[in-house]
């Protein structure tokens, strides 16, 4: 055994950590030990491990998972700093949705839901049967923004087969769509012809849940919102001011709720109008 070699009691005074953690540290494949006696067990490190070892504490106190300090310690300078960044930007973000998500709540819980609802105008439109091309899929919240872009981009793209796109794209939900509940999520383009459209149905994979169905003629009750307003947990007052209408309306949703997408969303500005929130009604 060379003699530059430290007991793991000797490597844990120097990198002021716990031989628990180093033997943690080991099992999780984040600092292994220069040399492990065959006979014995025990683990030796080498002083110039020191360093490493004190670097996974620290990321560790960040809440950075395993997978990620792997790539931060394993790389070197400026590409680890950058790797840290992209981290710690993602924290920032996820903090600063459950910091709004917190207010929501909190206004919520006090009893000042009809304060929040009356920030948006209900009204009702009618609007006609229409073929639409679909993309449906089973997704959790925080993967949904990225698959709705995708999924219209995919059907607009499409659409040009099936005569052109004929109304304001749209999502269905069919069921919750939260960090808890998977949906499924329904993506919709409407198109101006249907034969075609049948056609490119029937040349699809099975690759993609997609379809073509006829979207029946309906009264929508919806409130119309900005960009900033489509963020989580903002549109979810906006969904429940009209539920909160529709109650003091006497009606009831005649399926499920959607949003209708009728802005360029690359363009728009945080303030700018881009979406409908709605719920099909009974029109009495």
């Amino acid at each position: 055994m060379h003699e530059d070699l430290l007991t793991i009691g000797a490597f844990a005074a120097r990198a002021r950590l716990s031989a628990k953690a180093l033997r943690l540290y080991d099992r999780l494949g984040l600092l292994a030990p220069a040399y492990v006696d065959g006979s014995s067990g025990y683990r030796y490190y080498r002083a110039a491990q020191v360093e490493r070892a004190r670097l996974v504490a620290l990321l560790r106190q960040l809440d950075m998972p395993l997978a990620r300090i792997a790539e931060v310690t394993g790389a070197e300078g400026a590409e680890a700093a950058g790797l840290l960044a992209a981290y710690w930007a993602d924290v920032e973000a996820r903090i600063a949705g459950q910091r709004t998500l917190a207010e929501y709540l909190r206004g919520r819980l006090s009893g000042r839901s009809d304060e929040m609802y009356q920030k948006f105008a209900v009204e009702t439109v009618d609007v006609p049967a229409r073929v639409v091309i679909t993309e449906s899929r089973h997704t959790l919240a925080d993967e949904l923004p990225a698959w709705i872009g995708a999924a219209l981009d995919r059907l607009e793209t499409a659409a040009r087969e099936c005569g052109g796109v004929a109304a304001a794209p749209f999502v269905v939900y069919h069921a919750e769509v939260s960090m808890e509940s998977d949906g499924p999520a329904e993506a919709c383009v409407p198109v101006a012809d249907e034969a075609a459209a049948r056609a490119w149905a029937g040349r699809q994979g099975r690759g993609r849940q997609t379809g073509v169905r006829l979207e029946p003629a309906a009264r929508l009750a919806y409130v119309r919102i900005t960009k900033a307003q489509v963020a989580h947990p903002q549109i979810l007052a906006a969904f429940e001011a009209v539920e909160d209408w529709l109650g003091r309306q006497g009606l009831e949703p005649a399926g499920p709720c959607r949003e209708i997408y009728f802005a360029d969303w690359a363009s728009a500005g945080p303030g700018d109008p881009v979406c409908d929130v709605a719920f099909p009604v009974r029109s009495g």
